[in-house]
């Protein structure tokens, strides 16, 4: 069997995310903790809740469609459960970004209350994850 797969988890994959995830949410925690634009917090704060999503894909071993935050959700929400609230403001994410459209792509400007909802959202999130699975893979 190769090392990176167990019981059909790409360890190697959910490695990689979950610490990418870990490393950006820290960094937009300490941006905001030096007052750095909002901007730069929310679209940093953004990165590290794809990652944490993809790096729960890969621990369910469900891959999305793509990887917008809706596509993503989809996906996830048929194993793990997420607080409605949390769900929605994570599916929200696509409206900022203008995801859905590739002919009318825009990306919205963040408001200062959507850095701080997004490092709310990435606190969450990282709550989803089972510190003991986690532990066992990395």
């Amino acid at each position: 069997m190769d090392n990176s797969t167990t019981t059909g988890i790409d360890v190697d994959a959910f490695k990689l995310n979950y610490r990418d995830a870990k490393g950006y949410h820290h960094r937009a925690v300490q941006f905001a903790k030096e007052g750095k634009q909002h901007g730069l917090i929310f679209n940093i704060a953004s990165i590290a809740i794809e990652r944490y999503l993809i790096a729960l894909c890969e621990l369910y071993g469900e891959m999305p469609f793509s990887h917008n935050y809706n596509s993503l959700m989809d996906t996830l929400e048929r194993v793990v459960i997420f607080p409605s609230d949390l769900s929605r403001g994570i599916k929200s994410l696509d409206d900022i970004f203008g995801i859905c459209s590739i002919d009318e792509y825009h990306h919205g400007i963040p408001e200062p209350g959507d850095a701080v909802r997004v490092l709310s959202m990435c606190d969450d999130i990282a709550k989803l994850f089972d510190q003991g699975n986690v532990a066992a893979l990395v």
